[in-house]
């Protein structure tokens, strides 16, 4: 029997139901749009066509990647970063809300020194006057996000694995123009930056593992994304501890360093940024209210 479009969706829609999808209704239209190219609003106008065996079969494989357990963001293969559509696979972590705060957190600080924040004009191409760095890049969602709102910041981001740099290469070259002032390098933390941005940069932004190698994780985040963007080490603080010691040689005397990082480390992280010399230092919350972002500045107002 041939299903409609609308069938389709109600049927989707009950089998993650099922397996105990939080909003199942959401990720039925999702998987139905992955599998059409149609959104929300040409899936209700089409809900009485019928549908092909192809959309069918595809829409199959989804849901059985999805009660799996497979996260529904690598079953698109795509998520949503601060306006920006990005592709995420296995290879990176998922872009969540909360690193969506430490991006506009970051911006600000970039405003905060004086530069301009908005969306960049298509005339100016690669013209740039100042240098930000994102660590630890994974998908590119921080970078590409800077670069969406900083017209006139050249925009480096690094990361040790080459398995995040591919997922972030394409996603960089589908940024359009921004891409122009967009630098992938290949390393560790700094490592991957090129010796002359040390001491240039204006802003330094990570989200850097933070999770101690002892402490559970829900299992649908331990065995689907990589452990390496997850773990720090045995206290969850290693990659804290030398992102915040090494920053000051490579930002610009008034620049900041802006890291995410777990809510019961935020005490030890204000110390440590104390003790590399950072004269202005406070931690922010998230939109649930826990200590998320560590602001480093090396100068104060």
């Amino acid at each position: 029997m041939t299903l409609t479009w609308g069938e389709l969706r109600r049927d989707a829609e009950a089998q993650l139901r099922a397996i105990g999808v939080s909003d199942p209704a959401a990720e039925a239209q999702w998987m139905i749009e992955a599998v059409s190219g149609m959104d929300a609003t040409e899936q209700l106008i089409e809900a009485t066509t019928p549908v092909t065996h192809r959309p069918t079969a595809g829409l199959d494989a989804l849901l059985a990647r999805r009660a799996a357990g497979e996260p529904v963001q690598y079953v698109l293969g795509e998520w949503s970063f601060c306006g920006l559509d990005l592709l995420v696979d296995r290879r990176v972590l998922i872009p969540r809300p909360e690193t969506e705060i430490v991006a506009e957190i970051a911006i600000r600080e970039v405003e905060r020194l004086g530069e301009r924040v908005g969306p960049p004009e298509p005339w100016s191409g690669g013209l740039t006057h100042y240098v930000v760095a994102d660590l630890g890049t994974g998908s590119g969602a921080l970078a590409l996000a800077l670069a969406a709102s900083l017209p006139d910041a050249e925009v480096w981001a690094t990361d040790a694995s080459e398995d995040a740099l591919a997922v972030a290469r394409v996603n960089v070259a589908a940024a359009g123009t921004i891409a122009t002032r967009l630098r992938v390098g290949a390393g560790s933390w700094f490592d991957g930056l090129p010796p002359a941005v040390r001491g240039r940069l204006l802003l330094v932004v990570s989200n850097p593992p933070y999770i101690a190698d002892h402490e559970v994780l829900p299992e649908s985040v331990r065995d689907w994304e990589p452990a390496g963007a997850l773990f720090s080490g045995p206290t969850g603080l290693e990659a804290i501890e030398h992102l915040i010691a090494t920053a000051p040689e490579w930002l610009d005397p008034a620049g900041t360093l802006v890291l995410e990082l777990a809510p019961h480390q935020g005490d030890r992280a204000v110390a440590l940024a104390h003790d590399a010399g950072f004269v202005d230092v406070s931690v922010r919350p998230d939109l649930a209210g826990y200590q998320r972002a560590l602001i480093a500045r090396r100068r104060a107002d």
